[in-house]
């Protein structure tokens, strides 16, 4: 493979008694792309060799996988082979724990993958990270800090602010808050974290080329609070916050109510959107309308960190773990919107790091 200059794409493993090695290694599949390069070109995975190995013979076997020193070798290896950057400090009976069971091992290990990807990606080893579904409780079980991806990634990276995206050709939709009760939830709606989503929302999309988006704002209460009768939140929090953003030039507008707002941000065939991005207050407002177009096309995407971060818009789906039947769609667009954003003409990429894979 030729690609002088070009920076490969780093993926994390996930959750080891989890789905993500099975997709993580089909994608690497020359048959399932066509027999083409197809996404995986240029990639390689940051894991444990021992259970990328086992994931490859449960998607199919006669699929080699190959240990490299350096993100950098990955760019070298042949179509049809999953290079692999052993991540050191892996627990050494990785491969003893369950599939379909919320482990320590398991969330130790996806942890440290995470951090590794994060390092590569800060010292500008790789074009950008696509991370394989871990489980909540597996990281909880291991005694790791974060609720998730995003809340880890942003401390790793010292990222003041983040937030959630998740997108798929039809709706992008950003998050105010994510992980956490919703009773908290609704206490961390305040003026400064919505203006600061609008803020984040704006550079971000300024940065894959759409200079001026349009932003919808989703209220809070049912019916965006029906002027106050169901609740103040958009009086007092919202709209104050709409107007701050747009006093310094964001094309945000709402808040809208919402149950409809998603509908009219669609864009579909026969159906242009009427905005570019929703903002919804809660994980579950923002999350539940993409999702229901096709957890298969989602892809989660985290804003205001200082490097691409994609994800497949699903968790590690342990009621399938082992069998090798696992789709991996969402993890193909995933890669494919982490390509797309690394590649933005103002995305900060270095010259040379979106060069087209050749077959070698």
């Amino acid at each position: 493979m030729n690609q002088i200059g070009a920076k490969p794409l780093a993926l994390t493993m996930g959750d080891a008694c989890g789905i993500g090695p099975e997709i993580v290694a089909e994608i690497f599949r020359p048959a399932a792309a066509g027999g083409d390069v197809g996404e995986a070109a240029g990639a390689f995975v940051l894991g444990d060799l021992g259970v990328m190995r086992r994931a490859a013979a449960l998607t199919g076997g006669m699929l080699p996988v190959a240990a490299i020193e350096s993100p950098a070798e990955a760019l070298g290896c042949p179509r049809g082979c999953v290079p692999v950057l052993q991540v050191s400090g892996l627990p050494g009976d990785l491969l003893d724990a369950p599939f379909g069971r919320v482990d320590a091992r398991s969330g130790a290990a996806a942890a440290a993958c995470i951090r590794a990807a994060a390092q590569h990606a800060l010292a500008g080893d790789v074009a950008a990270i696509v991370t394989a579904p871990i489980h909540k409780e597996a990281l909880a079980a291991a005694g790791v800090g974060f609720a998730g991806h995003t809340e880890m990634l942003q401390a790793l990276a010292g990222a003041p602010a983040v937030r959630m995206m998740l997108a798929n050709d039809e709706l992008k939709t950003v998050l105010v808050t994510i992980h956490v009760a919703l009773r908290r939830a609704i206490e961390l709606v305040t003026f400064d974290a919505v203006l600061e989503t609008l803020r984040i929302v704006q550079r971000a999309a300024a940065s894959w080329g759409q200079r001026a988006p349009r932003i919808a704002v989703a209220g809070l209460n049912p019916h965006a609070g029906e002027g106050g009768l169901f609740g103040d939140e958009e009086i007092a929090i919202i709209a104050p916050a709409i107007a701050a953003a747009r006093a310094e030039g964001i094309a945000a507008s709402g808040p809208f109510a919402p149950d409809t707002v998603f509908m009219r941000a669609r864009n579909a065939p026969g159906h242009a959107g009427e905005f570019d991005l929703v903002v919804a207050m809660t994980h579950d407002h923002g999350l539940i309308p993409v999702k229901y177009l096709g957890v298969e096309h989602g892809v989660n995407v985290t804003l205001g960190l200082p490097f691409v971060r994609t994800s497949p818009d699903h968790g590690t789906a342990f009621d399938i773990a082992g069998r090798g039947t696992a789709d991996a769609s969402s993890l193909r667009a995933a890669i494919r919107m982490a390509r797309r954003l690394a590649c933005a003409p103002s995305s900060g990429a270095v010259s040379g790091s979106c060069s087209t894979p050749r077959p070698a």
